[in-house]
């Protein structure tokens, strides 16, 4: 896969890329390290490769993975949604980022927020969203440090 970026980190560089169908494992195990994770994600990948292939043949989604010394250490996935609300805005929405355990506080979390707003204001949105569960509260400082304001109550119904 093609190089997006390179990131740089306290610990170095990674490189940012599209995620590959082989990376799901890798990917599945940063969604599992994780307390809230661990209790909804599974190991069983047969799920996780339908999703990555709707993803991954839908222009409107990148689903991305960071790379250092040939290691998945980070994920996030990028989807760009059209509305008509705010005068017909495209919206970027920002999903299931994580950072491996070894690379926390590394400054690689804040390098891939950077990367994803840059790439929303080269596709013209106007804004960059996302929801992080109300028991991150980590999360939330780290998204209020990044300029993002907790400006709306989300709601979800599980199905």
């Amino acid at each position: 896969m093609q190089p997006l970026a390179e990131l740089r980190t306290s610990s170095g560089t990674a490189t940012l890329r599209r995620a590959a169908r082989e990376d799901l494992p890798a990917i599945v195990g940063l969604l599992l390290d994780d307390p809230l994770g661990a209790g909804r994600e599974g190991a069983e990948l047969t799920p996780y490769v339908r999703a990555f292939d709707a993803i991954d043949a839908d222009p409107a989604h990148l689903l991305l993975v960071a790379e250092a010394g040939g290691q998945v250490v980070a994920t996030m996935q990028l989807t760009f949604l059209p509305g008509l609300a705010r005068r017909g805005a495209r919206r970027a929405q920002i999903e299931a980022v994580r950072v491996h355990a070894d690379f926390r506080g590394s400054g690689l979390g804040r390098a891939l927020i950077t990367w994803a707003t840059g790439e929303a204001r080269r596709r013209d949105c106007a804004l960059v969203q996302l929801t992080s569960d109300k028991q991150r509260p980590d999360a939330h400082r780290f998204y209020a440090r990044l300029g993002f304001v907790a400006s709306h109550e989300g709601f979800k119904l599980a199905l």
